[in-house]
């Protein structure tokens, strides 16, 4: 072996009160880093009794520690072992404790602190970060996930100040049949940190299923200290979470996010389009049809259409009757989203209101799904209003529903669904500060 020498030991001897040990020795062991120390203090009372020991012999703990200089590092550290002279003590041997390190655990505890750092903050994967240790892959997730837990289920803080609750649907796993139960799972944020203007959004739990039901029984598991501090909860279109937020927090405003209000408009928009392309045709969309050739045109917004497309638009209304229908829901397409984009929120309201309302009014025949848009406002007319009276929206959730799949795509996909909630409250959770102060 070859002796690595001052760099080891300035490296240890930076944070002493931190491991508790002092280096004896430090030799290059292949493809780790070999530390031989001692503890700077042992404590030799019998952890049954309080009984001062005696010393009986030492014995070698080997302890995985940080890496030093990109290797791995095993601290070799020769550990008293005592004697209990009290004859009524159950306890004949005991082994001094470190304080680097918990009774019988493999790692040190400043290496469980660094795992969840390169989890949660350097994105790194479990793969990448057992390998920086030299260790498997198993251990380290194992440690992860049992932090995790601790940072987040048995912290009486983790729900702490929560007004503002963002509800959303995921897939966690992608299998052959989309949207089947076992691969949805209902997300829940905060959303309060970034409305106050005090940082991002953070995820804060996770659970399998997507129904009124599964939000219900969450809610429902709080306590109600924190029932009662939610005041508004956004979420989709899925009646589902409504009638569940009505159940369990009857007090907090309910708001239905724009995007998905938009999205369902764009979605009756691209209906009437493809009724009208069998009904003039007979036969679904090509390349060189009309309707087809300008779909994208119709789904944008008028401020940002070319000339061109402006042009091209009203020659497609001009040139046919048969597609009136079309361009009158295109017509309350591009009035909501103009709405939802007023700079002043109060006219926005009226202007909302004012197409629910109409809507509502009955519409002409031929207009079967404009008209089923207008019914589906009407019934959700509340939760959307509420969305210009309070500010807040679901677009953090579905940020936070990007940057999950990039946690999957790091780890190449998930089988376990309690490995994947747990990973992903590390990854998303901004569990930053609580991390660093382990």
């Amino acid at each position: 072996m070859h002796t690595t020498g001052n760099l080891v030991a300035d490296t240890f001897h930076a944070a002493p009160e931190e491991i508790g040990l002092t280096i004896t020795d430090a030799a290059d062991a292949g493809p780790f880093t070999a530390i031989d120390a001692a503890p700077v203090a042992v404590d030799d009372r019998c952890p049954g009794c309080k009984h001062a020991g005696v010393l009986r012999d030492h014995v070698t703990r080997q302890l995985v520690d940080l890496p030093v200089v990109g290797f791995p590092t095993r601290l070799h550290v020769r550990v008293p072992r005592f004697t209990c002279p009290n004859d009524a003590c159950s306890r004949r041997i005991f082994q001094a404790s470190l304080a680097c390190a918990d009774d019988g655990s493999k790692l040190t505890r400043r290496v469980t602190r660094w795992i969840l750092q390169r989890l949660a903050i350097d994105r790194m994967s479990v793969s990448a970060t057992a390998k920086a240790l030299g260790v498997g892959w198993q251990l380290v997730n194992k440690i992860a996930v049992q932090a995790c837990r601790n940072l987040v289920y048995d912290s009486g803080d983790h729900l702490a100040d929560v007004r503002i609750l963002g509800v959303d649907e995921h897939v966690w796993k992608h299998t052959r049949r989309p949207g089947e139960p076992s691969s949805m799972v209902t997300v829940l944020v905060d959303l309060t940190p970034l409305v106050d203007g005090r940082g991002p959004a953070r995820l804060i739990d996770m659970r399998p299923g997507r129904s009124a039901e599964v939000l219900r029984t969450w809610l429902n598991e709080r306590d109600p200290g924190f029932r009662e501090q939610v005041e508004v909860v956004t979420m989709d279109g899925f009646a589902g979470y409504a009638t569940a937020v009505d159940h369990a927090l009857p007090a907090a405003t309910k708001v239905m996010d724009p995007f998905h209000v938009v999205h369902l408009a764009a979605e009756k928009l691209t209906g009437c389009r493809q009724r009208l392309q069998r009904e003039t045709t007979g036969r679904r969309g090509r390349k060189d049809d009309p309707l087809y050739k300008h779909r994208r045109s119709l789904m944008t917004r008028t401020n940002y259409l070319t000339d061109r497309q402006k042009q091209r638009l009203d020659l497609l209304c001009a040139t046919d009757d048969d597609y009136v229908a079309l361009q009158v829901t295109w017509g309350f397409y591009q009035d909501l989203i103009a709405a939802y984009g007023h700079p002043d929120k109060s006219q926005g309201k009226k202007l909302m209101a004012g197409l629910i309302d109409t809507l509502r009014k009955g519409l002409p025949k031929g207009l079967e799904e404009l008209a089923q848009f207008g019914r589906t406002l009407w019934r959700r007319r509340a939760d959307i209003l509420a969305y210009f009276d309070v500010g807040a929206s679901n677009g953090p959730v579905e940020a936070v529903n990007g940057r999950l799949e990039h946690l999957r795509g790091i780890a190449l996909g998930f089988r376990n669904l309690d490995h994947y909630i747990l990973r992903s409250l590390i990854h998303s959770g901004q569990l930053r500060d609580r991390i660093n102060a382990l």
